[in-house]
């Protein structure tokens, strides 16, 4: 797993399986972005048996085979879809081509998990929605930035525990390592990735729903920028959102691809929670100028002040509760309807945000 690029960052935690060999079959599709090696870990590691992989790309096919010699190669996406074994696809596309690509596998008859973001328009979401409401299958997004971190999931915990009271406000930040050179020509284009608060703000927004607990919020203002990477007009390097929730929460999410070289990981990301008793800050990826290893959290409340060292001790309940509500009609892991919106705030942001020059 590489820390220095974060398109390559693809986390292992402890095995935590929830069904035997053969109970819940999967397939990977689309392999541009390198997420896709976190997500088939991830569900791997609850039991899924992994049995296809398609792309066009037969690089890209055989690095994915080399990670996970027991997968067959596929000779098209039509072949994965038609297989009734299949019960989940999970694809990493290009992300104009997620949303289509979702609705095409739903249609058939599997759930699908799409790494974030996981639309590009408004248009693609609601399509996603209709197809939702008429087959009944799952809608999964990788918003990794908390299912795959062992330090955010326990701060889920402690929250739900009471430890710091009620949530106010949160601050995420999600600073990444552009690393240019090694990245795909759509990644520069706008149509297809769809500006900075849609792409890794999308991890933010929905932090901030989870955390504060709400179902709804209203984009108050957004900004984007291209500051340091006109070589690449369409790019935009800086974004950030202020949001406040139905009950009163409010959030301000900084995002942008500034991460100087110096830095020992892809991205300092970290989050800071203010509840009325307490608060809690996640330093995810790596301590600065203090340790290498990330999922440090802080906890200060009325018992006093803690620092927690979490790599390795939590694990990622997600996948597993994934894998169960795809096959008991649940849904524990994450609600339709909480995956959508974090979707739609994002886009929205996004839609409205001011341009600074």
């Amino acid at each position: 797993m590489s820390k220095a690029d974060g398109m390559k960052y693809a986390p292992k935690g402890k095995p935590n399986r929830v069904v035997e060999d053969g109970q819940f079959v999967i397939a990977a599709v689309s392999l541009d972005h390198g997420h896709i090696y976190g997500m088939c870990n991830g569900l791997m590691e609850a039991g899924a048996t992994l049995k296809w992989v398609y792309d066009p790309d037969s690089a890209k096919v055989e690095a994915f085979i080399r990670q996970y010699p027991r997968v067959q190669a596929a000779d098209s996406e039509e072949q994965v879809l038609a297989d009734p074994e299949v019960q989940l696809v999970a694809a990493a596309a290009i992300t104009s081509e997620r949303g289509p690509l979702g609705v095409r596998v739903m249609r058939s008859g599997k759930h699908y998990f799409t790494d974030k973001a996981p639309f590009t328009t408004l248009e693609q979401l609601e399509d996603a929605r209709v197809a939702f409401s008429e087959t009944g299958k799952k809608y999964a997004v990788y918003y990794s930035e908390r299912l795959h971190v062992e330090s955010a999931v326990y701060a889920g915990q402690l929250i739900e525990q009471g430890a710091i009271g009620r949530v106010v406000q949160v601050i995420g930040l999600g600073p990444h390592r552009l690393n240019a050179a090694s990245r795909p020509a759509w990644f520069f284009e706008k149509e297809k990735y769809g500006g900075i608060i849609c792409d890794i703000g999308s991890h933010q927004v929905e932090q901030f729903l989870y955390f504060t607990g709400n179902r709804n919020a209203t984009v108050v203002n957004s900004k984007v920028a291209n500051y340091a990477n006109k070589d690449y007009p369409e790019l935009e390097d800086f974004g950030d959102v202020t949001l406040v929730g139905e009950n009163g929460a409010t959030g301000y999410l900084r995002v942008d691809w500034l991460t100087p070289s110096g830095l020992g990981t892809w991205g300092d990301g970290r989050t800071v929670i203010l509840g009325t008793e307490g608060y809690i800050e996640m330093r995810k990826y790596i301590d600065i100028a203090r340790e290498k290893d990330g999922d440090q959290l802080y906890l200060v409340n009325a018992d006093g002040e803690q620092h927690l060292k979490l790599g390795g001790k939590v694990g990622f309940p997600y996948f597993g509760q994934l894998i169960l509500d795809c096959l008991n009609g649940t849904e524990h892991a994450m609600t339709q309807e909480h995956t959508f919106k974090a979707a739609e705030l994002s886009l929205l942001a996004q839609k409205h945000a001011t341009k600074v020059e």
